[in-house]
């Protein structure tokens, strides 16, 4: 793999694996129609059986009160059963054998009502099989939509340790890049400037409570600042000025795990009668627990403990209360699947316009389940196709043509997903095109006239890369893509301002930002496709390191942007592209 790309599926190995296991199961797998439930509508549950389990019934337990259902046999002690009925089998040749699908109705409920359930089937001998190993299942029931603001957003993701330490503070020297260079929420107050000249409007910090390391993924406490990068007021006061701005902030919250140094864990890890020792899943008391990818430093929280999960809930309440408008929600396939109902209606109680997306490094559909929890995911697919595309040229302009149309038409609309060409997991976008600014100017010029909003990573704007690769000795260390921010000489100026029309154009034209794309011309080393409804523009992309020309028999003759001076000609019948050149064009009318 070109990429060294953090998630549960990275190789062909593990994704043939989830499939088998999935397909030779019993499994619900948020297989819910539809998967956001309106008031007043029905919802269809459906439940597969793979060829290995001769089920020959199957229930539904459900409640609509947030209580936990229960129930046995089809016969409850809490909430409501439903028998679910044969909807079809089907012939799976992978397994090679049957696998029968089941189907129920849930009926429609009031605003505001959380559905929990989980789905079992029965054997011919009486064993009743929990799907998905027993896994707790829920929705949430509202028409609450994705909030408006966010189809205008440009988000700039600040590492907040490697920012800026603050006027007339300088930058620590770390013997390596796993320490503290000083970046502080003050140091971002001061560059308010910059951001705003920049053009951005939304601001992700990486996660800023008390924690141990530089990253900040291991919170000590949820309810406060790590004293390193500042305090609540110097928070108050960036989100006052940023909110003055017409600037939004949102913070990344991990409610999957925590630091081993949190006083929750220190409690249940000293006294196994200690009331949060059920917050964290033992499987031999104190030396062995579930952790985040099985590092000992960051214990699993166990958020079906009711506990635990209203701590967390209060903590995302808090926050938004705070003045934040919204999360980026880190490793979101980690916490139990029925939290998600629970995190929706607290957010949207709290802060009904505000913007929750996640991090899930999983397939499409995957990412699909986290509709009604969640507003939508970053776009880590599209993300692995700009780096092919652009940075490795391992595809194709006509691949990737055919990539970009079916993976828009696969999401619905309203699904929000943020667009990225790096972040602080992997390898920066310019050291994985060796430094090639063309290849980066064409890949965010393609990034910023597709759909979802764009996410800029805090100095891919000014030409930061990094030093070494960040997959050492068989080890992803991802530390080497985050470098402190260039400041004043260092800046690749060209490239700043060329992210500055970009984002200009993105914010004042709304074809840049709605409609499907359509392709018009796509061959090996071509690619060009109108934005907006009505067609108002085209976009032109030479991928290959030779010149390239484009026939039109309409007038699009009005660069509006192009990669770089002269990249692009514009003739009577013809678009002329220099090597790796492209351009955002209009008609003149």
């Amino acid at each position: 793999m070109k990429d060294f790309i953090f998630g549960t599926l990275a190789t062909e190995e593990l994704r043939l694996k989830h499939v088998r296991t999935l397909r030779a199961g019993v499994s619900h797998s948020h297989a819910r129609f539809p998967r956001d439930p309106l008031p007043g509508q029905e919802i269809t549950l459906e439940l597969s059986v793979g060829p290995d389990h001769p089920c020959e019934q199957a229930w539904v337990y459900w409640t609509n009160d947030g209580s936990e259902p229960a129930g046995k046999s089809g016969v409850t002690t809490n909430g409501h059963a439903l028998s679910m009925q044969t909807s079809g089998v089907e012939w799976d040749t992978v397994l090679w054998g049957y696998i029968r699908r089941y189907r129920a109705i849930i009926p429609g409920q009031t605003p505001g009502t959380v559905i929990r359930y989980f789905l079992t089937g029965i054997t011919t001998s009486g064993t009743e099989i929990h799907a998905d190993n027993g896994t707790l299942y829920a929705c949430f029931i509202a028409d609450d939509p994705t909030p408006d603001w966010t189809q205008n957003a440009i988000v700039y993701q600040i590492f907040v340790d490697r920012f800026y330490p603050g006027t007339a503070r300088r930058w620590l020297s770390p013997q390596t890049p796993a320490g503290f260079y000083g970046g502080t929420l003050r140091g971002i107050l001061d560059k308010l400037d910059y951001l705003s000249d920049l053009g951005v409007n939304v601001l992700w910090l990486t996660p800023i409570f008390p924690s141990p390391s530089h990253h900040g993924y291991d919170a000590t406490d949820l309810f406060d600042i790590e004293p390193r990068l500042g305090t609540k007021r110097d928070l108050r006061n960036l989100l006052d000025e940023s909110h003055q701005r017409n600037m939004r902030i949102i913070l990344d919250l991990v409610p999957n795990h925590v630091s081993n140094l949190h006083p929750t864990f220190q409690s249940a890890i000293s006294d196994k009668e200690s009331p949060y020792h059920n917050w964290y899943t033992f499987t031999n008391w104190p030396e062995k627990y579930r952790s985040f990818f099985d590092v000992p430093d960051l214990p699993q929280l166990n958020l079906r403990e009711s506990s635990a999960r209203q701590h967390m809930l209060d903590a995302v309440a808090f926050w938004l209360d705070f003045g934040v408008d919204g999360y980026r929600v880190d490793y979101a396939i980690g916490p139990a699947p029925d939290f998600w109902a629970d995190f929706r209606k607290v957010t949207r109680q709290v802060k009904s316009d505000c913007w929750t997306f996640g991090e899930v490094v999983e397939p499409p559909d995957s990412q699909l389940n986290f509709a009604g929890g969640l507003d939508g995911c970053l776009d880590f697919n599209l993300m692995e196709a700009f780096r092919n595309t652009f940075a490795y040229s391992e595809w194709n302009a006509e691949a990737f043509a055919s990539f970009l149309t079916r993976h828009e038409a696969f999401f619905p609309e309203g699904f929000s997903r943020p667009s990225f060409l790096d972040n602080h997991d992997m390898n920066r976008f310019l050291w994985a095109a060796q430094g090639d600014l063309r290849r980066l100017r064409l890949a965010a010029l393609c990034q910023f006239t597709l759909s979802g909003p764009p996410v800029i990573y805090y100095g891919t704007e000014v030409g930061l890369s990094q030093a070494r690769d960040v997959r050492q000795d068989g080890r992803g260390l991802p530390e080497e893509s985050r470098l402190p921010m260039l400041w004043g000489g260092d800046q690749e100026t060209d490239l700043l301002e060329y992210y500055r029309r970009l984002i200009l154009l993105r914010r004042d034209i709304s074809a840049l930002k709605t409609g499907r794309i359509q392709i018009v011309e796509a061959d090996r080393n071509r690619l060009t496709f109108t934005r907006g409804d009505n067609k108002e523009l085209l976009v032109v992309l030479n991928l290959s390191t030779k010149k390239q020309k484009v026939d039109t028999f309409d007038q699009w003759n009005k660069i509006l942007l192009q990669t770089n001076t002269d990249d692009v000609m514009v003739g009577k019948l013809e678009i002329t592209m220099a090597p790796l050149g492209g351009a955002i064009l209009s008609k003149t009318i």
